[in-house]
């Protein structure tokens, strides 16, 4: 039997593996900071064995309530990941119990969007006259960051239409930011969809599908390969520290931003919710009931999503100036918000065998551009 990561966004170290029933393992940190918590391995050669599969540092990991009720997710082929209902978490330990049907099994806190899947969803969207491809630059680790332009019928930035920025993965661990924007892509592009082919007439849409490609491929959880956790870095990114930031961040200065959607995943949360600039004064209480009709529109074109649920808001003045929504809402004047999915399911309409999944996650990426359109002549 043999656990490896040697993979894309692969984190695991194996301290002990003599006992199938008692396999010791350690989830590695991210560079710079002490964050760590996504997991994604393999293990081979164990067809028919009763495994216990002990993470033994979980206790200390960045969201320990994020191991509450969690279920770690399980796949043979790396496409369809289901959920380890034996998956426990006691006195700092998070213990998977599980006995594969083949000579190999993934795991991982999430289901995983790899680099070469990112690559093959640019080359997807370009097979479409809908689109164009913008190189912001390169990463410290020499990845490509890759910006999406969706226009009307691919021509150039037109006059007096919305400037729309959609971006994911600011946090490379959150998956399934990325699967929502696969989804919301798949949908804008669909000539046959009204919806979209509505606000194309309206809109023109600036799509970065993963902002941190390298702590996608390191298998981070939060952070780049300079250690910057990039949602702390909107006030004064630097090329040195934060080239991700620092490249979109001029980019939205050259084309202007009217809409700005950060996406994300919440460890400890069981919900889809908005998380807005709450706290930043210069926000226009037009902006804010705008806000307020986009998250009726989003949780009445898919129920997935709810309002009730999500972060104590900011005290009027004390927002977080380096957060992308906040920045973005002062700066600009912008509908600028942040969009949370849970890593473990959406208790309101929980999934017993496949949690909060890719294929959720990509249908709440559709919604979100029914709910757009609906506020999208008044941005």
């Amino acid at each position: 039997m043999d656990i490896s990561d040697g993979f894309d966004a692969g984190n695991i170290e194996v301290l002990d593996l003599n006992d199938p029933s008692a396999i010791q393992l350690r989830i590695r940190k991210d560079e710079g900071e002490d964050h760590y918590q996504w997991f994604h391995f393999r293990v081979t050669g164990a067809r028919g064995v009763d495994l216990k599969l002990a993470i033994v540092n979980a206790g200390e990991a960045s969201y320990t309530k994020g191991w509450e009720n969690y279920r770690a997710c399980v796949s043979y082929d790396r496409r369809t990941w289901r959920r380890v209902s034996s998956t426990r978490y006691e006195d700092g330990t998070l213990t998977i119990a599980y006995t594969p049907e083949q000579d190999a099994v993934w795991f991982a806190y999430f289901a995983p969007y790899s680099i070469e899947r990112h690559h093959d969803l640019i080359a997807r969207c370009l097979e479409s006259s809908l689109v164009r491809h913008e190189l912001l630059g390169r990463t410290l680790d020499g990845q490509d960051l890759d910006l999406l332009r969706v226009t009307e019928a691919g021509g150039e930035p037109t006059e007096g239409k919305k400037q729309c920025w959609i971006f994911a993965r600011q946090h490379p661990g959150e998956s399934m930011a990325e699967h929502l924007v696969d989804g919301l892509l798949a949908r804008l592009l669909d000539s046959s969809d009204p919806t979209s082919r509505a606000l194309l007439n309206k809109a023109d849409f600036w799509i970065v599908p993963n902002m941190n490609p390298d702590g996608s491929r390191r298998g981070h959880l939060r952070n780049n390969a300079a250690g910057a956790n990039l949602n702390r870095e909107w006030l004064e990114p630097t090329m040195a520290r934060s080239p991700e930031v620092y490249l979109a961040r001029q980019k939205m200065q050259a084309t202007g931003l009217d809409f700005a959607l950060d996406v994300h995943g919440d460890e400890a949360l069981p919900y889809n919710f908005i998380a807005g600039p709450e706290g930043v004064e210069s926000v226009t209480e037009e902006t804010r009931a705008l806000q307020a009709e986009f998250e009726a529109e989003l949780a009445a074109a898919n129920p997935d999503f709810q309002t009730e649920h999500g972060y104590p808001k900011a005290e009027m003045g004390k927002a977080n100036m380096t957060m992308a929504t906040n920045w973005l809402a002062d700066h600009f004047g912008a509908l600028a918000m942040t969009l949370e999915m849970p890593f473990k399911d959406n208790a309101n309409l929980p999934d017993a065998e496949f949690g909060w999944s890719p294929a959720r996650c990509e249908r709440l990426g559709e919604g979100i551009l029914t709910a757009l359109l609906g506020v999208v002549d008044r941005l």
